[in-house]
Parts: structure tokens; C-alpha cells; sequence
């Protein structure tokens, strides 16, 4: 058996689009399929074309009653035929619902299209459940959500959003292997109680100490990294609309050439580029029937698989191809479970088939691998977008930081100014959601100083 010269696992994880969406163009997909998906709505056809836009300003609705319907057949089409019905719907005023039909062409995603042009696309890899970002993210680091598919909805009930599974980090914990989660504002592994915790807050760090940890020795990085992007404005790079998707490219740039440029670093990784969920864009494979992870069905039965999200392996061990295997978020779990001989994580992510089969371990490293990745799209500028209202995520998040601050002992009448601060507009509510997570992080940190 080959030696398992990866000692490092990143995973950087976007939001919220679908494979379609962003690799429908590339070349080498291409020569499987030539973009053809077709829907209907009101006698009038919307079939598959290029030209996404940067930006969505509609932001596509993908909770898990508006991803059904987006699945279903509609107008003669047999699957996955609702997806402009649904955005139609979402958004009675648009004149024109083919955004959700669009994708990206060929090179309109510089580093994302350069990457997958030159190492391995997972192309039947699927979103673990047909809902929203929270969901997804539960599932790809501790492979349940504890029956939960709806995101909160300005107040974080912890009667519902208490998730006390066993999570990827704690089975880590278990074999002392070490592992970081790097952010960009506000890092959605809060959501498992576990992470709470002094000891586990404290490997949490901002997307600066990811830079600068990449630039040195490789045998002090982490053997598990996950990058969260920043989800809010300004500055927010994680692809969910009406964010631009050009911000999202220079992150995933900034990290693959980071890596790349530690010669030990990137001999020794794998990097794996995921989006959590669709988003409500439309790809043209009907999602298979999947395991429930466990006995919760509270909100759903778990029974099928989300849409098709694109996901990259990026290492000199991987070829430059197509890995088709079935594969879901869980994978991801059941191959660090493989690799580092890791307790359980539940039925789904048993039953997972995981990538191992697509790195080439008993092959010498690629040496034809871009030495640099580069994105000569113009940024918008994210730092001057003006936040008129919250996306339902956003939302979300403000909900989850209330929570992480009611766990402080910061000064109660400080909390209380920094509550009534928030009610002043979207801005407002997104910075002292970050202060509230700085906050949270800096208290946890200082009690393992004592």
C-alpha cells in the first residue's frame, strides 16, 4: 500500500451555488455535457445559457420547501423543472426569471476555472440535504443536523438550534490531531455547542493568521484546516447572492497561491475547494435517494440528497480529470474518518463513499501544477457596498452572535447598549455581530491563559 503522504487537509467551503451555476463552461465538463436543462414557465422556455451575473441582486430562495419544488417536474419537463417557477414566484415583480438558469462561462471565474481546469472536479458531488446553508454546514462537520432544516429567523430558539452532536473537530480531539478552523467574520462552527468550549474557541482564528501560518514551517500547519469565508458586508467573499462572486474568486486565489507558495506546504496537501448548498441555481441532475444519518426526522426525512455543488481536489497528488463517484458532504467526513482512524459521525457518513481512489498516491507529485493562480477581473470593492436589508443568512447569523454573547461575562449594561445599538439598521446589526464574535473568542482565549 502507497504511504499516505498528505498530511494536510484544507477545506475551504463557499455558499450557495450550484455545479451548473459555475462549472457548466469549463472545457472538460463540457465534453460530458453541453449545457441543455430547460425550464418552463407560462408556456415560455428558459434553457440553460452563459452570462451569469456577478452580482444577483434576487437572491434565489433555497429553503428546503422552495428546493423541492425546485426539483420537481413542470411544463413537461420530468426533473428539475421548478427552479424559475420557484424564483418566479419568490419574486412576483421580475420581468425575467432566467438568472437562475445562467452559468458562468469559461474563465468569468479566473481561479475557480483555472483550478478546475487543471486538477480534479468531483462531478457528482451533491449538497448532503435539499434546504439552506445551516443544514448543509451541520452536515459537512458532524454529518447530521439533528432533524433541523430551517435556518432562524431573527431570534436563535436554542429549544430547536441546539446542536450537541459529536462534530469532525471532537473525533479529532479524540486522536490528538490538531486542526484550526481560519475566518473571515463569523464562523458557522459556532453552531455546535462543543465548539464553546475554552479549549476548542481557542483554534479559531481570523483568515491573517491562515496567511501567515501558511507561510511557515509545514510541519506546524494543522493537519485539518477549514476556511470560512466572510459572509458579511463589507468585505464579504463567500459567493452568497447578492454578494460578487468575483470576491469569492480572489479568496479561493489568495488560498490556493498561499499554499502553493510553501513548497513543503503544498507537497504534503490536499486541498479541497466545496459550496455548501445551490442556492437555488439550477443544475440538471436529479439527486439520488440518500440514508438518513440518524433517528431525527423533526423537519425532514432525509431520505434524498441535495442538488450537485461543485467541488474541487486541488494537490500534486490528483490528476487533472473527473472523479464521478456519488458523493455528499459527508465524504468528506468519512475520508478524514479513513485517514485518521476516527470514531463515528452517524449512518450517513458510514455509508459514504468517500475520493481516496482519486488521489495518486503511488505516483510521483505533479509537477505541471500552476504555480500561481490569478484574478485580472477588476474587484468590486466589497468594502463600499452600502447593506440595505439582511439576507435570511445574515439574519441568521446576527441570531447565532446574540447567542455566543449571552455565553460571556462581559459587562451586562454593555451588552445592553451594544442590543439597542444593533436596532439601528442592517449595518449596524452586521458590525456588532462581528464584535459580538471577537468578543466571545478574545473571553474564551483569555480563560486558558488563566
Amino acid at each position: 500500500m502507497a504511504a499516505d503522504l498528505i498530511k494536510h487537509v484544507i477545506v475551504l467551503m463557499l455558499e450557495n451555488r450550484s455545479f451548473d451555476h459555475i462549472l457548466a463552461g469549463c472545457p472538460k465538463l463540457q465534453q460530458k455535457y453541453t449545457p441543455s436543462g430547460i425550464n418552463k414557465l407560462n408556456g415560455k422556455s428558459y434553457r440553460q445559457t452563459p452570462g451569469a451575473a456577478r452580482r444577483v441582486q434576487d437572491d434565489p430562495i433555497h429553503e428546503t420547501p422552495d428546493v423541492l419544488v425546485q426539483l420537481k417536474g413542470n411544463g413537461g419537463v420530468a426533473q428539475n423543472g421548478g427552479f424559475v417557477l420557484d424564483y418566479a414566484q419568490s419574486y412576483p415583480m421580475l420581468t425575467d426569471p432566467s438568472e437562475v438558469m445562467k452559468y458562468h462561462d469559461q474563465g468569468a471565474l479566473p481561479a475557480i476555472h483555472a483550478l478546475a481546469g487543471a486538477f480534479t472536479v468531483c462531478d457528482s458531488w451533491h449538497s448532503s440535504v435539499p434546504g439552506p446553508t445551516w443544514v448543509n454546514r451541520l452536515f459537512v462537520l458532524s454529518g447530521t443536523s439533528l432533524g433541523r432544516v430551517r435556518m432562524p429567523n431573527g431570534i436563535m430558539n436554542l429549544n430547536l438550534h441546539w446542536y450537541d452532536q459529536p462534530t469532525i473537530f471532537d473525533r479529532l480531539n479524540e486522536k490528538s490531531v490538531d486542526w484550526r478552523v481560519y475566518f473571515g467574520d463569523t464562523p458557522l462552527s459556532f453552531l455546535f455547542v462543543h465548539q464553546w468550549s475554552p479549549e476548542n474557541a481557542a483554534r479559531h482564528h481570523h483568515m491573517m493568521a491562515f496567511f501567515q501560518d501558511a507561510a511557515g514551517a509545514a510541519d506546524k500547519f494543522p493537519p485539518f484546516a477549514f476556511i470560512e469565508p466572510a459572509y458579511l458586508q463589507p468585505g464579504a467573499n463567500d459567493a452568497h447572492p447578492p454578494h460578487d462572486i468575483i470576491e469569492s474568486d480572489v479568496l479561493v486565489a489568495n488560498v490556493y497561491n498561499a499554499i502553493r507558495a510553501n513548497d513543503a506546504l503544498w507537497q504534503s496537501t490536499l486541498l479541497l475547494v466545496l459550496f455548501d448548498e445551490h442556492g437555488g441555481f439550477y443544475d440538471h441532475v436529479s439527486p439520488p435517494a440518500a440514508i438518513a444519518p440518524d433517528h431525527h426526522n423533526e423537519e425532514y426525512t432525509f431520505d434524498r440528497y441535495g442538488a450537485r455543488v461543485p467541488a474541487l481536489l486541488i494537490s500534486p497528488y490528483v490528476g487533472n480529470g473527473l472523479f464521478s463517484d456519488l458523493l455528499d458532504h459527508t465524504s468528506l467526513l468519512k475520508y478524514l474518518q479513513d485517514k485518521w482512524g476516527l470514531g463515528d459521525l452517524g449512518a450517513r457518513t458510514a455509508n459514504a463513499n468517500t475520493f481516496k481512489s482519486a488521489l495518486q498516491l503511488d505516483q510521483a507529485p505533479r509537477a505541471d501544477a500552476p504555480a500561481r493562480v490569478t484574478v485580472s477581473t477588476v474587484s468590486t470593492g466589497a468594502a463600499t457596498v452600502q447593506v440595505d436589508a439582511l439576507n435570511e443568512h445574515q439574519s441568521a447569523i446576527v441570531a447565532m452572535s446574540h447567542n455566543l454573547e449571552s455565553m460571556t461575562d462581559e459587562d451586562p449594561n454593555v451588552v445592553a447598549a451594544r442590543s439597542r445599538h444593533v436596532l439601528t439598521g442592517p449595518q449596524s446589526q452586521i458590525d456588532a455581530a462581528v464584535d459580538r464574535v471577537d468578543s466571545f473568542l478574545a473571553q474564551q482565549k483569555q480563560k486558558l491563559l488563566g
